[in-house]
């Protein structure tokens, strides 16, 4: 049985079930997660910001609890899941924080719907993978991906947990990562990758006219600092902070940090 912080809600979004997290009281934050994970890597953001906040993490469709979305789904068709989420949900101009595969889905819900968030915290972002990413290591992380998603799950994840944290990270940080990872849905895995490979969200950071806040690791091995480089020099008035000695998942290998810039950032933008 999954294990989730607080109990779990569903709605039915054009006929995909998608389930969530909520939890606290305030101004709302959506959380967004990676590829390979669920709602559940928000386990001490949900704890810590639902003391202040209203906090939203959704399972995206084809992870955790939720459906697998069809065969032909891209990112934008992620990005209307996500409005017509927030509209059912009846969240009021929440602020937008996503992670990885996360913050391209942030980007892509912007670039459509403007008027929405309040503002955008992107952690470890792409531009979408065609965007930040050189076409031969796109095609190759795409190409990668496709074969494993028939592997066993521990297969899968070993391949996937080294990369995703610094080589100091405590173990049983990655046990808890590889447990979630372990739960993937190999449909779903196809489609995040697929639509994530296809996407360039460089002309959209420049369109950007809302708070942003951009947090990396200065050790992360897949989205690394010239990425982070990039999207800053493109987003007006971003913020970017860069977190010593992690990788990734910021959020997981250094909560504290990651929580006092996000909630610092929220404070400041309210």
């Amino acid at each position: 049985m999954k294990r989730y912080l607080s109990t779990m809600e569903e709605v039915t979004i054009n006929g995909l079930r998608i389930a969530f997290q909520r939890k606290g009281k305030g101004q709302e934050i959506v959380l967004l997660h990676g590829a390979l994970s669920d709602s559940r890597v928000w386990e001490n953001q949900i704890d810590k910001f639902s003391k202040n906040f209203s906090v939203i993490a959704w399972d995206n469709p084809g992870c955790g609890l939720s459906e697998d979305p069809p065969d032909t789904f891209r990112l934008k068709d992620f990005a209307d899941c996500l409005a017509s989420f927030i509209e059912k949900i009846k969240l009021d101009h929440p602020h937008i924080l996503g992670l990885s595969f996360g913050s391209g889905l942030a980007l892509e819900f912007y670039h459509h719907y403007p008027a929405i968030p309040k503002t955008l915290i992107l952690v470890s972002a792409y531009a979408g993978w065609a965007g930040s990413l050189p076409p031969e290591i796109v095609s190759e992380r795409l190409r990668q991906g496709i074969r494993q998603s028939v592997l066993p799950p521990k297969d899968v994840v070993e391949e996937w947990v080294s990369t995703l944290f610094s080589d100091s990270v405590p173990v049983e940080v990655v046990r808890k990562m590889a447990s979630i990872m372990s739960d993937f849905h190999p449909k779903g895995m196809r489609v995040m990758l697929s639509a994530f490979a296809e996407a360039d969200l460089r002309k959209t950071l420049s369109t950007i006219n809302i708070p942003t806040l951009l947090i990396y690791g200065d050790l992360d091995k897949r989205s690394p600092l010239n990425v982070a480089k990039a999207l800053h020099e493109n987003i007006p008035s971003s913020k970017l902070v860069v977190i010593p000695g992690v990788g990734h998942e910021v959020n997981i290998e250094a909560p504290d940090e990651f929580n006092n810039e996000v909630h610092k950032f929220i404070i400041s933008n309210s």
